[in-house]
């Protein structure tokens, strides 16, 4: 029996703290772009969403994406229920704890949902967007994690072949080192099907809708950069040179895809954006996310460079078409995890994660990315519309308009995200004064008899 490494398994425990906290990173990226009466309720999605999916990951949610495979498309959901058979012995081919990669894997089921929440930001009835997010976990996420990750008949792992209409899908093998197709992608296909569905806020196109907080933007992505260390680094599963690679080009597709969005918005603008400089390492990202155990640092330069000006172009297009996603969860996400999944098919390097892309001969693979990217963003847009549909003639996805208005923290919540008027509150009324003493009764007056 192979031995637990404590190196490994360190980093692991590290890097799967570090993917918990980007969620509320997410949380504040997304809530400093919404107006003042949305803040708490939109930091709420993210934050919720922690406690929701780690609740049906450790049920059924692992066992669904990592069961034994049921046909290449689905893990069996009774094998690890409820983690039965998950414990300290090391996973198979690591030397790490099975108990490890479980939690590692659940992080990134927690966030990928999450991304989803910007698409229909400020206008989300509550109570129904709770059923949605755990539908959308169990029903699309796993699924496609199983496809991607697991044993699924997209993932390099795979021993079964699907074939549909005589095309022969378990020979596409796709390079996803970290989730640029299960996460991203799938994010923002699923993104694009809510921002559809929820339709568009009260007063979008007719009043501003500016964002709140640039500094909470800002505060977020230095959050989601950090993280995604322990996001892309992580992924290697072991303390070992693919980490520390992954790490590096991560970083540098980052600070390369925020130079680049910001040149290019300075150039449409005039104005160095500060937004845009937190979107474009954003972008950058997502972007070198399922690349980052298969490319070398210049290639990463180029991921890098190319996301921040593509996802900067199709936030525009987006204004142009007049689609509501609140905070363009389909340009950044969506763009940048589909550049990404091309682009690792362009830029692999065997000496890095032993498969070569288009550049260095190896043209299929470039066949095999895309054909998971088809796969994964129509099965999520179909399936994501499909629930939101039945969610909404069941209960409604939406709050009133007039709740609607007034902000989803208080009519959602009850609460306010911030309390400005609190000193300038009336002072009570004084108490009244002490009555006067009643005055003196008057004198009897003299009878005659005394006269």
């Amino acid at each position: 029996m192979p031995e637990i490494n404590s190196g490994d398994t360190a980093w692991v425990l590290m890097a799967s703290a570090l993917v918990l906290f980007m969620t509320p990173g997410l949380g504040f990226f997304y809530a400093g772009f919404t107006r003042s009466k949305n803040a708490i309720a939109t930091i709420m999605q993210s934050f919720i969403v922690m406690g929701l999916v780690s609740v049906l990951w450790v049920v059924v949610g692992y066992s669904l994406a990592f069961g034994p495979s049921q046909g290449g498309l689905i893990g069996d959901p009774t094998e690890f229920f409820g983690l039965r058979g998950v414990g300290a012995e090391p996973l198979e081919g690591t030397a790490i704890p099975h108990e490890l990669f479980m939690i590692f894997q659940a992080m990134f089921a927690i966030i990928t949902p999450a991304l989803i929440t910007g698409a229909f930001a400020e206008r989300a009835k509550f109570s129904t967007f709770l059923l949605f997010m755990a539908a959308w976990s169990l029903l699309v996420y796993a699924p496609v994690a199983h496809w991607v990750f697991g044993e699924g008949f997209l993932s390099v792992f795979s021993a079964n072949n699907l074939d549909i209409l005589g095309v022969n899908l378990g020979d596409a093998n796709a390079l996803d080192f970290a989730g640029g197709t299960a996460i991203h992608v799938n994010a923002g296909a699923a993104a694009l099907a809510a921002a559809i569905f929820y339709g568009k806020r009260v007063g979008f196109g007719k009043e501003a809708m500016e964002p709140h907080n640039v500094t909470y933007i800002v505060l977020g992505a230095a959050i989601l950069w950090f993280g995604w260390f322990g996001f892309n680094a992580g992924s290697a599963g072991a303390a070992n040179a693919q980490a520390v690679n992954a790490f590096v080009v991560t970083n540098t597709a980052a600070a390369t895809a925020a130079l680049a969005w910001m040149g290019a918005s300075w150039l449409m603008t005039g104005k160095a954006s500060v937004i845009g400089a937190a979107a474009g390492a954003v972008a950058g990202l997502v972007a070198i996310t399922p690349a980052s155990g298969f490319v070398q640092p210049m290639e990463a330069i180029a991921i890098g460079g190319i996301a921040g000006v593509l996802c900067y172009g199709a936030v525009r297009l987006r204004v142009r078409s007049g689609l509501d996603d609140s905070l363009d969860v389909v340009a950044v996400h969506g763009v940048g995890g589909l550049w990404g999944g091309i682009a690792t098919g362009i830029f692999a390097v065997a000496i890095i994660g032993g498969t070569d892309g288009w550049i260095e001969g190896n043209g299929g693979q470039m066949v095999d990315q895309v054909v998971a990217i088809a796969i994964v963003a129509i099965y999520s847009f179909v399936v994501t519309g499909i629930i939101l549909k039945v969610l909404d003639l069941i209960l409604g996805l939406r709050p009133s308009e007039d709740e609607e208005r007034l902000g989803l923290d208080v009519t959602q919540h009850g609460e306010r995200a911030y309390v400005f008027d609190e000193g300038l509150a009336p002072m009570p009324a004084a108490p009244p004064a002490s009555p006067p003493p009643p005055p003196p009764a008057p004198k009897e007056p003299e009878s005659a008899e005394n006269g």
